[in-house]
């Protein structure tokens, strides 16, 4: 299909106009491609026609990723199928293979790793693959990693004495290897038991791995009261001990449910461009396990669209669909999507957004985990020296800095509506926050509605301090050694151009030269710095920028705490904290002779002025003010 390099809406709309009224109305696949033939956007519709036109229309409905996505759209082309179910798998399928990059995708989109027991051999192994099939197997996964699989595995071969060799069994070896005699293996291999009784150690695998440990424990007590019966007490006791070790596991398992309840429960916490999926896997009302995922490509989509894209690309791959999915929100073609996990369940599956009780209380812990699991995933990324390194190294080229930034500053205002003005500075020291050197302001000029005078104040009082500490060591005199008579290699300001020419015109009122500035302005991440007309814009997904985006998060943070904190305190102030020359201990003599602030305002001045303490003029500073 031709393409042109018109990629104005209107023109676009035109070339488009005759292509789009052939498209059927059938449900189908959708690929949009950019002007080098790349494919942009792999999509699905019920109706194929309507959502192609619904591209080419006006962009006053779509977000924010569309209206990108529409700029760049050259050609597009599509696939007609019989169902919505089937365009779904082959929109999950397209994604997979083509990655494209307005779609949100499993980050390092790979086959993720099994584990698989092939019950149909004669002395099956339990081990770990990368491909699933139709051929009689049991496979449990998918895990998020080959780490969360070591893990399960090595709690599985401490709990049940299955073989981890891989030789032919023949049951007539001379010897056998160390986990025999350690308890760890039944022996097939010398022939110390039969298929029989090895595949009921591979049962209780299988049980375990499916979340019924209660049954398990319960067969293994039957199992040592007979061996104990017969007079068998070795057997008894390597059955106690097994079952001892298994209970202990079970005892850790938690209790999420009172009813024996087969659910997953899910949680998203994003950040830009990537999101932390928390996975809970709730067997018989027990917590047997729980995962993680990263996907990417989730900058401007909200918690459904991402909920959507996860649940297609988990379960298109999963070994075990429950009966019950928790989620946070509702996702995008619910019915279908419950239609499609039915099918690979072979039984109803039900996709559910709990309002209250217990199930809520659930999916809440699980948010609260997939919220600390992201902060760690950046701090983990913080503290990792060389990526530092390389981020800083990339800031200094891209934005033409004088010496490597190993000190950055950032500020942020905060406040509602002008009350409760504040400000924060937080530091980061080879890319890692300096909590120490943190500082906090209350605005105290001006209208404390305009950020850009606020920005302003912060920054004359800041670097002004720095000024008289520069001028004192240069006149040979102590200078106070703080986090304000520091230099630092980068000032960044949470805003765009207007705020950062705020802070230019102070460092020119101050004089003071050769600290560089930027600021950063939310929408599109674009970096200002003085005498540059156009904005940098930093490779998304870059270090430098996730760098810089953290610097601002955090300023924002620790700005918002702060504002949070005099707005609680504010809130419980009375009408007498407000009252010059009334302190508390005036305050308690008040209240303790007039009872109340009602009684307070009741009063006269005279009696007022009669109390401990205060004077006339005092007294009619109370009336006046409460």
């Amino acid at each position: 299909m031709p393409s042109t390099a018109d990629s104005k809406p209107a023109a676009r709309k035109r070339r488009f106009s005759s292509r789009l009224s052939a498209v059927p109305s059938s449900p189908g696949v959708y690929l949009m491609r950019a002007e080098s033939g790349e494919i942009l956007y792999v999509g699905k519709a019920s109706i194929l026609r309507n959502r192609l036109r619904s591209y080419f229309g006006t962009n006053s409905s779509h977000d924010v990723k569309t209206r990108k996505l529409v700029t760049r759209i050259d050609d597009f082309e599509y696939i007609v199928t019989e169902s919505e179910q089937e365009a779904l798998l082959l929109e999950n399928s397209l994604i997979k293979q083509h990655k494209p990059r307005y779609n949100i995708r499993l980050k390092d989109d790979k086959t993720y790793p099994y584990i698989k027991i092939d019950v149909n051999e004669p002395f099956p192994q339990v081990y770990v693959t990368r491909r699933t099939a139709k051929d009689g197997a049991r496979y449990f996964g998918p895990f998020a990693s080959a780490g969360s699989v070591r893990k399960t595995l090595g709690l599985i071969k401490r709990l049940f004495p299955y073989r981890s060799c891989t030789k032919p069994i023949t049951g007539t070896d001379d010897r056998p290897c160390l986990d025999f005699h350690i308890k760890r293996c039944v022996g097939p291999c010398i022939g110390a038991v039969d298929r029989e009784e090895y595949m009921h150690v591979i049962n209780q695998v299988v049980m375990f791995l499916e979340g019924d440990t209660r049954s398990i424990v319960k067969g293994l007590g039957d199992e040592m009261m007979v061996a104990s019966d017969a007079l068998e007490f070795e057997r008894a006791g390597a059955l106690r001990d097994q079952l001892k070790a298994i209970e202990r596991v079970y005892e850790g398992q938690k209790v999420l449910s009172m009813t024996a309840e087969n659910m997953d429960v899910i949680a998203i916490a994003s950040d830009r461009d990537e999101a932390w999926v928390e996975v809970f896997f709730v067997r018989r009302g027990n917590l047997i396990g729980r995962d993680h995922f990263i996907m990417s490509g989730t900058r401007d989509e909200n918690t459904s669209g991402i909920l959507t894209q996860f649940i297609k690309q988990f379960y298109g791959s999963a070994s075990h669909v429950p009966r019950r999915v928790l989620i946070p929100e509702e996702v995008e073609d619910t019915e279908i999507i419950e239609s499609w996990l039915s099918e690979r369940r072979d039984g109803p599956v039900n996709l559910s957004v709990p309002k209250r009780g217990e199930k809520r209380r659930l999916l809440e812990m699980v948010a609260e985990n997939a919220a600390e699991g992201l902060e760690q995933l950046k701090l983990k990324w913080l503290s990792d020296s060389d990526v530092m390194g390389a981020a800083m190294q990339q800031l200094q080229e891209e934005l033409s800095l004088p010496r490597l930034p190993q000190r950055m500053e950032c500020y942020d205002i905060s406040h509602i509506q002008g009350t409760n003005t504040v400000a924060s500075m937080v530091v980061f020291e080879d890319g890692k926050p300096k909590t120490s050197d943190y500082r906090r302001f209350k605005i105290k000029t001006h209208d404390k509605n305009d950020d850009f005078a606020s920005m302003r104040e912060v920054l004359h009082r800041r670097f002004s301090r720095l000024k008289k500490a520069v001028d004192a060591r240069a006149a040979g005199e102590d200078a106070k050694d703080d986090a304000f008579g520091i230099v630092p290699d980068l000032v960044l300001i949470d805003g765009g151009k207007g705020q950062l020419s705020s802070v230019l015109q102070v460092m020119l009122e101050l004089g003071i030269e050769g600290v560089p500035l930027a600021s950063l302005a939310k929408q599109e991440e674009e970096i200002f710095i003085p005498d540059s007309p156009e904005p940098y814009i930093l490779t998304r997904g870059s270090q430098g920028l996730f760098l810089v985006q953290r610097i601002r998060d955090e300023a924002h943070r620790f700005a918002i705490t702060f504002h949070r904190n005099l707005r609680s305190k504010s809130a419980r102030q009375s009408a007498l904290d407000l009252v010059p020359g009334i302190g508390p201990k005036r305050k308690r003599q008040l209240v303790r002779q007039f009872g109340s602030l009602k009684g307070i305002r009741e009063a006269s001045i005279d009696d007022l002025a009669a109390s401990p303490g205060m004077t006339r003029k005092l007294a009619e500073r109370v009336k006046e003010n409460v």
